[in-house]
């Protein structure tokens, strides 16, 4: 269950007059990563459903492709600890690049690396599709509404959203979502995704891992986000409102109701 986000004492000034009075901050919450009795990383992160995260992150990082890499997983949120066992050994030096963006998101391979073939298949997306789960992510994005500062992402299809994730990182959202469908057997491939945020080279690395067709944002990608998704066969989105979009990769893949034409 989400934790209930801080009340912090402020002194609010409107119209030049000063009050006292409070308002909820979102938490910033260091995770340690052990894997193997190894310090691997410390994810900055918000504190809730963390195995999702953890999963996701390992996943994303190319060091479990199911659940049954993980023997061991244990989370001691007192302690801000997560301590796995995997199958496979983990590099006892590993050389983070650290990513732009709230929550520093960490990456310890080139996108360009994580990289794979476009899907051979022709694949297609409707319009309409895409703006229904944009309007359903900002009807759940909770966290935004009551005090500001959190990223939301979502996994959807012509139906509709299937998963959604908060974080005060951006690339957390994305691990979140890698992660809870390990656990629900979630296949994401070709799927559609919706970031309430910038769109980075290191978000798109990741969404090419999974086999995203599709990439959406309310806001801009990065030049390199763009060069990434032309290169991975993904349509990419930016300024997704509720009357316009702008498609800057792979416009073919995009279907239009005859009216919006």
């Amino acid at each position: 269950m989400t934790k209930q986000p801080f009340a912090r004492k402020i002194v609010r000034v409107v119209q030049g007059q000063p009050e006292p009075t409070q308002r909820q901050v979102v938490e910033e919450y260091p995770l340690r990563l052990r894997i193997n009795g190894h310090d691997l990383a410390t994810l900055v992160c918000s504190p809730h459903q963390l195995h999702f995260l953890v999963a996701g992150f390992l996943r994303l990082q190319g060091f479990i492709d199911s659940l049954d890499d993980i023997l061991i997983m244990g989370i001691c949120q007192d302690d801000a600890l997560a301590e796995l066992r995997l199958r496979t050994q983990v590099p006892d030096r590993l050389q983070p690049t650290l990513t732009s963006g709230c929550g520093t998101g960490i990456f310890f391979n080139l996108p360009e690396n994580l990289l794979r073939p476009p899907s051979p298949t022709t694949r297609f997306y409707h319009a309409d599709a895409l703006l229904r789960c944009m309007h359903e992510l900002q009807q759940r994005a909770e966290h935004y509404r009551s005090h500001g500062g959190i990223h939301s992402a979502a996994i959807g299809d012509a139906d509709g959203l299937l998963l959604h994730a908060e974080d005060i990182g951006r690339h957390n959202t994305l691990d979140r979502l890698a992660g809870e469908a390990l656990f629900r057997t979630i296949e994401l491939r070709d799927r559609i995704l919706i970031s309430s945020g910038r769109i980075s080279s290191e978000m798109v690395a990741k969404a090419a891992r999974l086999g995203i067709g599709l990439i959406a944002s309310r806001t801009s990608p990065t030049d390199k986000a763009i060069d990434l998704c032309q290169q991975a066969g993904i349509t990419l989105v930016g300024y997704l409102r509720s009357q316009r979009m702008d498609i800057f990769t792979h416009p073919q893949q995009l279907r239009f109701a005859q009216a919006t034409v």
